[in-house]
């Protein structure tokens, strides 16, 4: 049973080789375009978000998160909301470059949160990404990659069954899709626990 699911992962990942790459140099894009969007910004804006971020060092040093529950609410809502919007994307030909989209701006806004931490805070800010942005991220970034992927490959199969004329049955493709995608949700999940309980703490421990 278990060499049977290694070589469905496998036979997956080879076919589906050069998506990912693909993805992975647009994220990677959109990590350099954020991180670059740092310089441009206004000192003025710079400032501002400074001072909010310093706020929120303060009130993390000294109480934490006060509300953990809503603070997981919204984190977990955002994620669902996300893997939604990018599992109906996948079910329409046209919502391919919208998946891209997405995948690209979740790398600037990864490229501006990490820029902007050292370009404020030097190496203390290299620490805080690692233990405030690094750790989840390893875990929705991949997450987001699979789905998107996923997507990408439905909609390409779509194209393939309803533009060209190859008979094909799409609901085992359907079906997989849609388990894959509730599967990454889980993993989304975990990931809106670590950020609620665990990155504070790890943060706490840089702060005090």
């Amino acid at each position: 049973m278990r060499s049977r699911v290694g070589q469905t992962i496998q036979t997956y990942a080879r076919e589906h080789q050069s998506l990912y790459w693909f993805t992975i140099v647009l994220f990677t894009m959109g990590i350099i375009f954020g991180a670059v969007l740092v310089n441009s910004l206004p000192l003025s804006q710079k400032q501002e978000l400074y001072g909010f971020l310093q706020y929120f060092f303060n009130s993390l040093g000294q109480q934490g998160i006060p509300e953990t529950s809503s603070h997981f609410q919204e984190s977990f809502g955002y994620y669902a909301k996300t893997v939604a919007i990018m599992w109906v994307l996948g079910l329409s030909i046209i919502g391919l470059p919208m998946i891209l989209l997405m995948l690209f701006l979740k790398g600037v806004v990864v490229g501006f949160t990490v820029g902007f931490l050292v370009n404020q805070l030097q190496w203390q800010g290299v620490t805080f990404a690692m233990m405030g942005v690094l750790p989840q991220n390893l875990l929705v970034v991949p997450a987001l990659f699979i789905i998107g992927v996923s997507g990408i490959s439905f909609s390409l199969r779509l194209i393939k069954t309803r533009l060209v004329s190859k008979r094909d049955d799409i609901m085992p493709h359907f079906i997989g899709y849609t388990a894959l995608v509730i599967c990454m949700l889980g993993v989304l999940t975990m990931a809106a626990l670590f950020e609620t309980f665990v990155s504070p703490r790890l943060m706490q421990v840089v702060l005090n």
